[in-house]
């Protein structure tokens, strides 16, 4: 039993270590290039391969987590984090416009790669050691712990994210893009040693799926969240990845305001999150409140954009402050949906191949932020936040109905 908790808790910290540098990087990238003139389909760009390669990363990252261990599979994200850090530090100011966007999605493509590895071992991680831990007796098939834990590193995970985000934003105008670059990828040198001396190697290993159809081939469950997660992650990243930075930028805050924001935003996000287990009521079974639950919030969330869409269309006075306050109501709902999701895709999973499910899951969930961001740049080149946040809006609402197709019953799912 202690074993588990202290694997659980090394996990945590080691993706807490990843979080940190990853949300730095977005603020580094996003940054920098915006201050040297790109347009913003073209920074949405320079984030496409990295929201791409996390669609493959995940499933081929849960069938080898599987098969060699979710031990190694961490490392692996950890030390692609790295290459890709190294990569971009490498930037020469003197290459063209073009050379340079490609270097940098490049780099950014290894990054997106090493952010989905990590993930999924982690949460797949968190299967694992939960399981072992599952009190005896409990009614039905349900883990009391597993919402609890899933919440908790979902939620701080994102606390961190939202700090990397200020720190990022910190680090450009203290340090400059490249010497950054090198500080962090140094730290995460530190977190890989930790990983590897301290972990298991084999933790989760299973015969993995001998072939693709039956890789693909996942429970009712989890296909209906995959759907869910793909328009639920799109509607997010369609006004985040681009729309609400330059939006403030154009707006006159700094960009040092524009990463505390993003960073207060994500650090909330995060802690609601956590507090998901409280805010959501229980049942025995693990699914028969937390479905309608997740249907609840998914048509709550959907209310929001809207209303911001048509605040920001009539230039209400001081609409930057009504964009700031109607995020703060959004990132609260979300919060919540997105953690149901993570407890549920756990909860319809198998043990045995936890890893493999997670992938699957998770690579619908890197589909819909390679949607969002690619959406980002499009609406908000074309007609401005509002464009993106009616986008958001739509994507909601499918969400909303398609979270109607997910099991209440073990049985069924």
């Amino acid at each position: 039993m202690q074993a588990a908790v202290r694997h659980y808790a090394i996990v945590t910290a080691a993706y807490w270590g990843f979080t940190l540098s990853d949300g730095a990087l977005r603020m580094l990238v996003l940054l920098h290039f915006y201050q040297l003139g790109y347009s913003p389909f073209t920074l949405a760009f320079l984030f496409l391969l990295y929201e791409a390669a996390g669609i493959v990363a995940n499933l081929l990252g849960g069938w080898l987590a599987t098969r060699h261990g979710i031990t190694r599979m961490l490392m692996v994200g950890l030390a692609a984090q790295i290459t890709g850090f190294v990569l971009l530090s490498l930037l020469d100011p003197t290459w063209t416009a073009a050379a340079s966007v490609a270097w940098v999605v490049a780099a950014q493509g290894i990054c997106g790669v090493a952010k989905d590895l990590t993930k999924t071992a982690s949460k797949s991680a968190i299967k694992v050691t939960s399981a072992q831990l599952k009190e005896e007796g409990a009614a039905g098939n349900a883990n009391p712990r597993l919402f609890k834990w899933v919440a908790w590193f979902t939620g701080s995970k994102n606390a961190m994210k939202g700090v990397g985000f200020f720190l990022g934003g910190l680090l450009l105008q203290g340090l400059g893009f490249a010497q950054a670059l090198w500080l962090m990828a140094g730290l995460l040198a530190l977190v890989w040693v930790g990983v590897a001396t301290a972990l298991p190697r084999l933790m989760g290993k299973a015969k993995a799926s001998s072939s693709a159809r039956e890789l693909f081939a996942k429970n009712p469950g989890i296909n209906a969240l995959a759907a869910a997660r793909v328009v639920l992650f799109g509607a997010r990243d369609v006004w985040f990845v681009v729309g609400v930075p330059v939006f403030l930028y154009s707006q006159g805050w700094t960009f040092t305001m524009v990463g505390t924001f993003l960073a207060a935003w994500t650090i909330g996000y995060g802690a609601v999150q956590a507090l998901a287990p409280n805010i959501v009521r229980r049942s025995a079974d693990g699914l028969s409140s937390e479905v309608p639950a997740a249907r609840l919030w998914s048509g709550v969330l959907a209310v929001v954009p809207a209303a911001l869409a048509v605040a920001v269309m009539q230039a209400v006075p001081h609409v930057e402050w009504v964009v700031v306050a109607g995020l703060g109501l959004f990132g609260f709902a979300f919060a919540v949906n997105s953690s149901v999701h993570s407890y549920l895709v756990l909860a319809y999973a198998g043990s045995e191949k936890a890893a493999e499910d997670v992938g699957f899951y998770y690579a619908a969930n890197a589909a819909g932020r390679f949607m969002g961001t690619l959406l980002s740049g499009l609406l908000v080149q074309w007609a401005g936040l509002a464009a993106a946040l009616w986008g958001s809006a739509l994507m909601l609402l499918l969400c909303w109905l398609i979270t109607w197709r997910l099991p209440l019953h073990r049985d069924a799912a």
